[in-house]
């Protein structure tokens, strides 16, 4: 299905996104806490569009097996490969908004 993978790319985009925005945040702390500030919330409003792109995978996973059963083996693989890789980066991105929130 085309629209997972499209929903894929767009959660990869938010992660990443707010990969970059704690970054920054943990980068500009001392210097500038207001902006870093800024960038951890950008940071946690990313997660949060990633998140709601993710429920609507599954929605739209789970309403396909209400219609027609398991989705095709080929698209589930590729789905649990790319929903691991997102996991993975979202707890990294997690485990530094915690370590921001710890130092202020």
């Amino acid at each position: 299905m085309q629209i997972i993978s499209d929903l894929s790319d767009m959660i990869e985009e938010e992660v990443s996104d707010a990969d970059k925005y704690i970054k920054c945040a943990i980068s500009k702390k001392e210097e500038y806490p207001e902006l870093a500030n800024t960038f951890y919330k950008l940071s946690v409003e990313e997660l949060g569009h990633a998140m709601a792109l993710h429920e609507q995978v599954a929605a739209i996973i789970a309403a396909y097996r209400k219609e027609h059963g398991d989705p095709p083996e080929k698209m589930m693989w590729v789905y649990d490969y790319l929903h691991k890789k997102h996991i993975n980066k979202l707890n990294g991105v997690k485990a530094l908004q915690g370590s921001f929130k710890e130092t202020k």
